[in-house]
């Protein structure tokens, strides 16, 4: 018989919100597989973030092992935040084309498999841009970028000349009436001099009548018609960087309101699955392929518009319309995989979770800042019923398990409450351990990037998402610490200081306590890792700020963006869900529980392949 593995992921599955449906008999699936097999929470990564642990779920080992610690790094010659998850590298001559590579190293169990003569398809892992060759396919996830190269940027149009661009977005300013001509901003043409934004020209009529907007597109579809509080469907726009050179890109239109004053949105340019700018799917054309088959899709890795909802650029009732779409999509594939799914490894992820959570959870918790009671009452149970929407799609995933399949539905972390953030670069300085210029105090006037840090006087510095770095000599540019007892006090310093560090607001702890990294890491990558991570307590989380490198206003302020809910906290506090159609030979239970580290031992195990001596984790079955 052909052996058979299918895992399902549905990021940031919290176990408590699963746990309490299955008690109301509101997750019959899970409740099928629980009931043929187990279920159990899931230990996760330090930190509880996707890339990290969807990449320790791949290689079998912790983030020393695969070098991905945070979506966010830093160069230690310059100090600036930068992308951790892939680099573009700059083309040796002008006709050549940059090139994308892989930040995570390790060996992903796709590797022993595709030696073995064993067929793998994954679709959307993170980690997986650009996709590697193997025998099967794949379609990468998390780290694919928009084609401008950012992780999500899309552009606003509107009529009111007083607003101007916010956070990671583009703002289009149209003219007066209601036949409009204004342009769809694509990649930059980096070989014009200065550099440019390529763009495509879009035609607007509107329709007071019907409440709709006409589009002339000067893509495909040509015309399209979108109603008032409507998504488009997606339309693929072309854009010139010469005569001789284009490239293709794909998104899709919201129309917020026609009148009194006209405004719309349009997405992120994704890559074209039919023509990426960079390959998306191995092989190259197994894109196209199933843009074909299923019809166009989106290829960024964070494919739910956060940034618009967070911009107030889209409302809450527009987000859900678009995460439902994106969550179609994965359906589609879903379903057109399986049904030609033989045997080997199956994954798929399903990332829209994640993201209805972070952005709406406020609404189920009356004690965030940005509770609202008045749409709480419609809004408070939407994560509930996206987890039951979850569960309706393994329906069809059952109907694909035998007696020779092992299924696993996992989570990768759990969820939480994000109601106050900490600013760790302040905290830094009120504790002399960062230095400032002459005439500059902590705030967000300073911006990112560390413009105003004298680093002559600066032990430490924090960059991403809880991370801490020292100034190390030799190692960062303008370094002051010695290793060993300078660095030893700094790092004591470090942690005695923040470890159950009091929010006066809340009379709560902010932090738990903070790890070193030789206390968490082993492996080949350590060395890429921050020194210190700090572990916040449940409704805490490091600043918006701190994460780019940069300053906050106060040391501990209230968190007012719509991103309401969060998991990059104490990771002991936020485990993951593992639902498996086996018995499990370790718990379940909190004392022992299985780790995301164990489950590719598990899947060579039943698929018959050597485990790699690199994989650390045992298999719980």
């Amino acid at each position: 018989m052909r052996k058979k593995a299918i895992v399902i992921g549905l990021d940031g599955l919290e176990p408590s919100i699963v746990e309490a449906m299955l008690g109301r008999n509101e997750l019959p699936n899970l409740a099928r597989i629980r009931q043929a097999g187990s279920y159990s929470r899931l230990g996760t990564t330090y930190p509880a973030q996707t890339p990290v642990a969807w990449s320790s779920f791949m290689t079998g080992t912790n983030p020393g092992g695969h070098g991905i610690f945070d979506f966010i790094s830093r160069d230690p010659e310059t100090y600036l935040p930068d992308a951790a998850l892939s680099r573009f590298e700059r083309p040796k001559s002008m006709l050549a084309q940059p090139r994308v590579v892989n930040q995570r190293k390790g060996v992903p169990l796709w590797q022993p498999l595709t030696r073995a003569g064993v067929p793998s398809t994954i679709i959307r892992c993170p980690c997986t841009f650009p996709p590697e060759s193997l025998q099967g396919k794949m379609l990468a996830g998390v780290g694919v970028p928009d084609l401008r190269g950012s992780q999500s940027k899309g552009t606003f149009y509107t009529q009111d000349k007083t607003l101007r661009a916010q956070e990671n977005e583009q703002l289009v300013q149209l003219d007066s009436g209601m036949d409009l001509t204004t342009r769809v901003v694509g990649p930059r043409n980096t070989r014009l001099s200065p550099p440019g934004d390529t763009f495509c020209e879009i035609r607007l009529q509107v329709d007071k009548a019907s409440r709709r907007l006409l589009i002339q597109t000067g893509g495909a579809p040509a015309r399209i018609e979108v109603e008032e509080k409507g998504w488009s469907e997606w339309v693929r726009f072309k854009f010139k960087f010469s005569l001789l050179q284009s490239v293709s890109g794909i998104a899709r239109l919201y129309v917020r309101q026609i009148e009194p004053l006209v405004e719309f949105y349009v997405s992120a340019i994704n890559f074209d699955p039919a023509a990426p700018m960079f390959p998306v799917s191995s092989p190259g054309a197994y894109a196209k392929d199933l843009s074909e088959k299923i019809g166009l899709f989106s290829t960024l890795g964070m494919a739910e518009d956060h940034n618009g909802l967070n911009n107030g650029r889209l409302d809450e009732a527009a987000y859900l319309q678009q995460c439902d779409l994106v969550l179609r999509e994965r359906e589609r594939t879903l379903e057109f995989e399986l049904n030609r799914f033989t045997e080997g490894f199956f994954y798929m992820l399903f990332d829209t979770p994640d993201r209805v959570q972070h952005m709406l959870w406020r609404f189920r918790d009356p004690r965030h800042p940005g509770f609202e009671p008045d749409l709480s009452p419609e809004l408070a149970t939407r994560i509930e019923e996206h987890y039951g929407r979850c569960d309706a799609l393994l329906a069809g995933v059952l109907d694909k398990v035998d007696e020779d399949t092992l299924l696993m539905v996992l989570s990768d972390h759990g969820f939480g409450t994000f109601r106050r953030a900490f600013d760790t670069n302040t905290w830094l300085w009120q504790n002399g351990l960062l230095a400032l210029k002459a005439n500059h105090e902590p705030g967000e006037e300073l911006g990112g990037g560390f413009s105003a840090v004298d680093w002559s006087k600066t032990s430490a510095y924090a960059v991403g998402l809880g991370g801490i770095y020292l100034n190390f000599k030799g190692r960062e540019r303008e370094g002051i610490v010695e290793e060993g007892t300078e660095a030893n006090r700094v790092r004591r310093a470090i942690q005695s200081g923040l470890a159950e560090l009091p929010d006066t607001h809340t009379q709560q702890a902010a932090i738990r306590n903070v790890s070193r990294r030789e206390d968490l890491y082993t492996g080949a990558f350590v060395e890429n890792s921050p020194d210190l991570l700090v572990n916040f307590n449940p409704g805490f989380r490091v600043s918006w700020h701190t994460a780019v490198g940069g300053f906050a206003n106060s040391l501990i302020e209230d968190n007012m963006r719509r991103w309401s809910g969060d998991h990059i906290v104490d990771p002991e506090t936020v485990p993951g869900i593992l639902f498996m159609n086996r018995p499990m030979r370790r718990g379940p239970g909190p004392s022992n529980p299985p780790r995301i580290i164990d489950l590719a031992p598990a899947i060579l195990n039943h698929l018959g392949v050597p485990i790699p001596d690199s994989m650390e984790g045992t298999s719980p079955i």
